[in-house]
């Protein structure tokens, strides 16, 4: 599914519960169920059955189920055929599965990247 080097679940938000309120988990993150409200955690799994409204912040998101709102990835945003994400993605990498549904913008950010000025000379992005 992804890879790290502690695929351990540290959190998780089962089939059939709703959380309201923002999270912040250091660790991994798995929801199932309904959350309205912004997480931030280590890595977050979105399972296929799972609703999400708010904003996910994450080093890694994967996304089997519904989401209406941003997502930030420090490294790799995942949507699998399941997924319908309706916002804004900022990231490094971005993969989506054929099936899967994203409607809004993505901005791929790379800490790597220069510009090239008229010179030709490659000056670092600021």
């Amino acid at each position: 599914m992804f890879q790290k080097k502690n695929d351990k679940l540290e959190s998780f938000i089962g089939c059939g519960s709703e959380v309201i309120g923002d999270l912040t988990v250091s660790g991994t993150l798995r929801i199932d169920g309904k959350l309205t409200g912004n997480a931030t955690a280590g890595w977050i799994i979105v399972g296929e059955k799972a609703v999400v409204k708010g904003d996910l912040a994450a080093k890694g998101i994967v996304v089997g189920g519904r989401i209406e709102g941003s997502v930030k990835a420090d490294d790799l945003v995942e949507l699998k055929p399941s997924a319908r994400l309706y916002g804004d993605i900022f990231s490094k990498k971005l993969a989506i599965a054929e099936g899967g549904v994203f409607m809004g913008r993505s901005v791929t950010q790379c800490a790597d990247a220069g510009l090239v000025n008229f010179s030709g000379e490659e000056a670092s992005a600021q």
